[in-house]
């Protein structure tokens, strides 16, 4: 039985080759390109199910073949764990604001890394095995199939993260949920972010809405709630 491939986007020869070799070892198909433009092409040519994308790249880096995968349709729901060599709290959070899936910094031990690609995949199961019906809820659409949000029947251009935090709230009017609950449910469990990403996302996510921005509501000393 096929596994699924992997594209590997990594410009260190030595890094390329640990992570082709423990991929492989444990079932995975996969393709190592050194550049973000390679990348880009692999992608065009070959859809993956999953990218390992290295943050410093020469030429179109990490971030920008990110940013340009999320606002294609075609790939915007595509599977993207970032590696880079900096573990400060603002790559990370830059890392969920154009949309990563995961995030691993090196030096990485190899199980971590096969352990994370795993969990990605049981994310994305069960993603694609949810009610896909829309939300509607004040005055808005929530469609999670086509990744889509109307506003008083303007449609909005969310990231990956924005959307996922709103259909979770969304879903949920009136209860309460911390930032660690929001971060558990967006992203997984032991996800590496802090309380400020959320607090950027949740900003970021209230502008974009306008007036249908109200709905989401901080609870001091709490977290958010979308509001009933």
């Amino acid at each position: 039985m096929a596994k699924e491939k992997i594209l590997v986007v990594e410009d260190e020869e030595d890094i390329s080759d640990l992570i082709e070799y423990n991929l492989k070892k444990n079932g995975y198909i996969v393709t190592c390109v050194p550049t973000g433009e390679e990348a880009l092409k692999a992608v065009r040519i070959s859809i993956p199910d999953l990218i390992v994308l290295d943050l410093m790249l020469p030429g179109v880096d990490g971030l920008e073949v990110c940013k340009i995968l999320r606002h294609d349709p075609i790939t915007q729901n595509l599977p993207i764990i970032m590696l880079t060599a900096k573990g400060e709290e603002t790559d990370i959070v830059t890392g969920l604001e154009v949309g990563a899936d995961d995030y691993i910094t090196k030096p990485f031990s190899p199980r971590v890394l096969i352990a994370r690609v795993r969990t990605v995949f049981r994310r994305k199961a069960k993603e694609t095995a949810k009610n896909d019906t829309p939300v509607h809820i004040h005055e808005m659409v929530i469609h999670p199939g086509r990744h889509e949000v109307l506003a008083n029947g303007r449609p909005i251009d969310l990231t990956y993260t924005e959307f996922r935090i709103l259909h979770f709230l969304a879903l949920r009017p009136g209860w309460v949920f911390s930032r660690d609950q929001i971060i558990d449910a967006v992203r997984g469990d032991d996800y590496p972010v802090t309380d400020r990403s959320v607090d950027i996302q949740i900003v970021g996510l209230r502008k974009k809405l306008g007036e249908c921005g109200k709905y989401i509501e901080t609870i001091r000393g709490v977290g958010y709630r979308f509001k009933e």
